[in-house]
């Protein structure tokens, strides 16, 4: 081999090993970009599960709710039917005085704002929980669409590196530069784009 071929030789393989850095790099901060992705995916999967369980259990006491009220107005027109079989005038009033106490239970059952737990409350309380589930569902899954573009933007990188096709490197960048994208959607604007 001659000088000039050795030459040549080192420059090539000076070259490669520049460029390889590069795509190393490249990777490198993919990788960042998938681990931050991947970190906000599961924060919003566990978001949603959370919210999903608390707005069952919302509309759970809702639904014990509408049963105890039930109950009491049904109760509530029973004796209501019996007063006029009554002749005692203390027992009748004795029962006007309970139907009246079972007819604001009833209510109270229906609305209570003062601690948030009456069927109109909770029916809203509910509702929030799924809107904060729906919510968290649609971030968790552009934070996945992202996430699969920066892995397979680290496999075409790291073939890059293997076949020494730029093109790969190319590709790869544009897949990484669409999951950022994906994430800032997932973050910002998660009901912008409709996935699923």
């Amino acid at each position: 081999m001659s000088a000039h071929e050795s030459m040549e030789h080192a420059e090539h393989a000076e070259h490669a090993s520049g460029s390889n850095k590069k795509i190393a790099l490249l990777i490198a901060v993919i990788a960042l970009f998938l681990a931050l992705s991947e970190t906000l995916g599961k924060g919003a999967q566990t978001e949603s599960i959370s919210k999903n369980v608390e707005a069952s259990n919302l509309w759970a006491f809702f639904q014990a709710k509408s049963i105890r009220r039930t109950v009491v107005q049904a109760t509530s027109d029973q004796a209501r039917l019996s007063l006029g079989l009554m002749g005692d005038e203390a027992a009748k009033a004795a029962l006007g005085k309970q139907i009246d106490d079972w007819k604001k239970t009833a209510d109270r059952y229906r609305s209570e704002p003062e601690t948030g737990e009456g069927q109109d409350q909770l029916a809203s309380r509910a509702k929030h929980a799924e809107e904060e589930r729906d919510l968290a569902m649609a971030k968790y899954h552009h934070f996945e669409v992202a996430s699969a573009a920066f892995q397979i933007g680290i496999v075409l990188a790291s073939a890059t590196i293997i076949t020494g096709m730029i093109a790969l490197a190319w590709v790869s960048g544009l897949l990484a530069v669409a999951g950022v994208g994906f994430t800032l959607i997932g973050l910002f604007a998660p009901h912008a784009v409709h996935l699923m």
